[in-house]
């Protein structure tokens, strides 16, 4: 007892307190770390995700989708791992370097204190005067650093087996302490004393020209400089800076530099249940994402990353059946699923897969989303050629001609198609959004015309009350709360009475569930905190800005230590469930806190509309896209005296 209230005192700084819950159980004891015990590092290029404990469980490099170098989050048995940590046990205390996603994580044992820095470099080109087109070696660095006393440390390295075949592209370890090798793993013992220092790097080849030592530090200051610059362009002002900051930084890293697509998460296969089969792929661009991440990317000031996203999904095609749900980060379309042989999944959750069958679904709010988008890029001062508007308005038609078809819906069902509401709504969104863009056209308004009197003739419950989930449904759906923010004209009443009926059928404390019922899948899955986002943003639509602030609020504090998220959450435990962490649910929790600072400063009129009408309020004149490109040209080249060349990270 009195050995670990010494270890708590050591690590928060104060008297002994007399448990010992801060103690890390051994992998031995606790093989699979829970999900929530993870941090995020990466170069927006490739990731990995880093334990409590010290271990890389997972990572892949140089692209999201690359085959993993390290897989122990999903193969506890035999993946493979990056393990830095102490002899003796001990306990640990981790933070982000401020305004940084750098990583720094103490360990307090009897012997003594120190402290694991770990990053992926990342800077500016020399000769580049953006935060897009990036300088990133592919290492990752690890920095053990004595704070007090002697703390013996030990280091295991093990490649995981390739998923694609044979591995070829296996990177160097280099260490500034003595380690061994033999049956594919690096192992070391070392002690660390206070203000000494050790290094290691894992890169694709280990530099000879230059002390390794002094270049690291020179990556790691440069990578400091980068994402502190990068995150003075923020605009955001409003009484939740700490939660947005850290929710920009998370989704920085989840762009993918060369092309600006964002991915959905950077993991693969973390369940939905533990130990069920609903196991996804989320290594991949998402179009409906579009509207909700230029949305927030510009309203936080990012508009090169939002200009880079659009740019994307403009080279990747604006055009009907040819548009996609789903696009690799390079804009790749194949991406067939297929299943890992001989890999456990996380916590015994398998199938384990690489790829996502819901690319070749029929999803018609599609329509809405890339029409929604094109509103809002116009919105912000962006402008489409002659192609990409024929592509639109191709769009458009298509939409009016399949809007009576059934789909798999905006949660990419594997049952038989249904004729979901929300997928109608946001096909009128199309027809809208097209209206506005190009003007009238008898068919397109026609069409929207249609499809509004049969949602609410077909769309509700059986006594009238509320919207439902699909034609001939009882139950509701959580995707019908974002109704309010399409413009589409279903009057308050019926939109507060669908809220409340959501209330009732899909809220479990501050959680709530997509749906209830068959979805073609076995097993169950957790409550989504992109829909409790979503939910805290109806409340503020119907004019409860208390409730919807407090509880925003509540569902801030349920991110991890470090301020992630993941896709979903067990309502009775709050364990994180699903790939983490989740682009979307930063993306609404951003979107929350905007509309909340909306609602704040010019009422409930300023939330009505479009993303592009509320994109008027938050984003002025003097601060569009056009503006803000050129705004971010003048201001870096003219960067003497205030970047220099403090971000630039010269390649190896």
């Amino acid at each position: 007892m009195r050995a670990a209230t010494n270890l708590r005192a050591r690590l928060a700084g104060e008297a002994p307190a007399p448990e010992l819950g801060d103690l890390i159980l051994p992998r031995s004891v606790e093989p699979h770390r829970p999900i929530r015990d993870y941090a995020l590092i990466g170069d927006c290029h490739g990731a990995a995700l880093v334990a409590r404990d010290g271990g890389i469980d997972w990572c892949c490099m140089g692209r999201f989708d690359a085959d993993p170098l390290f897989t122990r989050l999903v193969d506890a048995g035999k993946g493979g791992y990056f393990e830095l940590q102490p002899v003796a046990r001990y306990a640990a205390h981790r933070r982000y370097r401020p305004r940084t996603n750098i990583l720094e994580t103490e360990f307090a044992t009897e012997e003594g204190r120190v402290r694991l820095v770990d990053f992926m470099p990342v800077g500016r080109r020399a000769g580049r005067h953006d935060y897009l087109g990036l300088s990133a070696p592919g290492w990752i660095v690890r920095r053990v650093t004595g704070m007090a006393g002697r703390v013996r440390m030990r280091m295991q390295c093990r490649l995981a087996q390739g998923w694609s075949g044979q591995r070829s592209d296996a990177p160097g370890l280099y260490a500034s302490v003595p380690f061994e090798s033999d049956d594919g793993a690096s192992t070391a013992e070392f002690a660390v004393g206070a203000r000494e220092s050790v290094l290691f790097i894992l890169a694709p080849v280990i530099p000879t020209d230059r002390d390794p030592n002094l270049r690291a530090h020179e990556m790691e200051r440069a990578t400091q400089a980068f994402w502190e610059e990068w995150l003075d362009f923020s605009t955001y002002r409003g009484a939740y800076q700490k939660p947005l900051r850290r929710s920009a930084l998370a989704l920085k890293l989840m762009a993918y530099a060369p092309t600006g697509a964002l991915v959905a998460a950077p993991t693969t296969s973390l369940p939905e249940e533990i130990g069920g089969g609903r196991n996804w792929d989320y290594r991949y661009c998402w179009l409906r994402d579009g509207a909700f991440t230029l949305y927030a990317l510009a309203g936080l000031g990012f508009a090169a990353e939002a200009h880079a996203f659009v740019e994307f999904l403009r080279a990747n095609r604006f055009e009907k059946q040819a548009t996609r749900l789903m696009y690799g980060i390079r804009g790749e379309t194949d991406l067939d699923e297929r299943t890992v042989a001989g890999v456990e999944g996380y916590r015994g959750s398998r199938p384990v897969r690489v790829g996502n069958a819901a690319h070749a679904q029929q999803q018609h709010d599609m329509f809405g989303e890339v029409l929604d988008l094109a509103l809002l890029y116009r919105g912000l001062g962006g402008g489409f050629g002659p192609e990409e508007e024929a592509g639109l308005k191709a769009l458009a038609d298509h939409a009016a001609q399949c809007w009576r078809e059934p789909d798999n819906s905006i949660w990419e069902m594997r049952t038989e198609v249904r004729h979901f509401t929300y997928s109608k709504i946001m096909c009128w969104v199309a027809l809208d959004r097209a209206i506005r863009l190009f003007g009238r056209r008898p068919a397109w308004q026609q069409a929207r015309d249609e499809i509004l009197q049969d949602v609410l003739t077909r769309g509700l419950d059986p006594s009238g009350d509320h919207l439902v989930q699909h034609y001939g449904a009882e139950g509701t759906d959580a995707a019908l709360l974002i109704v309010p923010w399409t413009g589409f004209p279903v009057g308050r009443a019926l939109l507060h009475r669908t809220v409340s009926a959501i209330i009732r059928e899909l809220r479990e404390g501050d959680y709530v569930r997509r749906y209830r019922g068959d979805d073609g899948l076995d097993g169950k899955e957790g409550c989504f905190l992109m829909c409790s986002f979503w939910l805290a943003d109806a409340l503020l639509y119907l004019d409860h800005p208390e409730q919807a602030r407090s509880l925003f609020e509540r569902l801030l504090a349920r991110a991890n230590d470090l301020g992630l998220f993941a896709e979903e959450i067990d309502p009775q435990s709050h364990a994180f469930l699903g790939n983490f962490p989740q682009a979307m649910v930063h993306l609404a929790l951003v979107n929350s806190a905007m509309r909340l600072e909306l609602y704040r400063r010019h009422g409930r009129k300023a939330l009505e509309g479009s993303h592009a009408d509320r994109a008027r309020w938050h984003v002025s004149r003097s601060h569009r896209l056009g503006a803000w490109l050129a705004r971010l040209h003048r201001r870096l080249l003219s960067s003497q005296g205030w970047l220099g060349s403090r971000s630039v990270l010269p390649l190896p």
